[in-house]
């Protein structure tokens, strides 16, 4: 991993009326490394991750991405183009709600197509090869390439943004809730999937979750949220193993007894 983060922020504070959404926040993530954010509903987590990834503007504070060439740039202040850019090639978004991360009037292959097509490819049959690589490569059969993602199930909706946002192979990846609302049994799945697809491409992700046990298995470090506030933070094992605040040991304790 890179000594210099790859997305650096600081102080980043927002308000709801009388309600700290995000009070003094703080995080980095280098290269390479996945960081989970964990929580309670309404700690402040999904707000986090919008801020981060320019969806959402602080009230204070700054978010800092480094691109490839190590130089930084100022996340809200770029224009609306160069972050749509962005969202098209270095970075990637998975949402909870796969609908919200596909075109559902577009084919599958349209859909792992179309973002290719974002950042310059256009030759027919390339298009086509990757969106089959990439049915395949997230256990989809290739020969419903050109059907609609409303005729699949939400975990195979989920699957198929989890291959339109990684072909571009995206540096950084934000997800949210990546298996929120799916069976256990295709929870379990996918995050399989993910686990091996984030090892193979050396990808940076932003994870928030509910879910400890996704935590465990996927990410290196983690940052534990309540009430807008990082209240612990560390090797994911360490935090998990031997947690130190007590609502982290209360967040435990709660998987533990279920």
């Amino acid at each position: 991993m890179s000594d210099a983060p790859l997305l650096e922020a600081r102080g980043l504070s927002l308000r709801y009326g009388p309600i700290a959404a995000l009070d003094e926040v703080g995080i980095e993530i280098h290269p390479g490394e996945v960081v989970a954010i964990v929580g309670e509903s309404g700690s402040g987590k999904t707000t986090l991750l919008r801020v981060l990834s320019g969806l959402l503007r602080p009230e204070a504070g700054s978010v800092t991405y480094r691109d490839p060439e190590g130089t930084p740039h100022a996340v809200h202040s770029m224009g609306e183009a160069a972050l749509r850019r962005l969202h098209r090639s270095d970075w990637g978004f998975v949402h909870q709600n796969p609908r919200d991360g596909l075109r559902m009037g577009v084919s599958a292959g349209g859909n792992i197509g179309e973002r290719l097509m974002a950042t310059g490819a256009r030759h027919y049959g390339g298009l086509r090869a990757a969106a089959t690589e990439w049915l395949q490569r997230v256990e989809i059969d290739p020969s419903r390439i050109d059907t609609l993602p409303g005729k699949f199930s939400g975990g195979m909706q989920q699957r198929l943004q989890i291959a339109r946002t990684l072909v571009t192979h995206p540096r950084l990846v934000f997800m949210d809730e990546p298996t929120g609302g799916l069976d256990v049994s295709v929870q379990a799945r996918l995050l399989d999937l993910l686990r091996t697809l984030v090892a193979e491409l050396g990808l940076a992700v932003l994870l928030v979750t509910h879910d400890i046990a996704a935590a465990r298995l996927l990410a290196h470090r983690l940052l534990v949220m309540r009430h807008g506030k990082v209240v612990e933070q560390g090797l994911t094992d360490r935090v998990l193993d031997d947690p130190q605040h007590e609502y982290t040991q209360l967040l435990v304790a709660s998987v533990l007894a279920a």
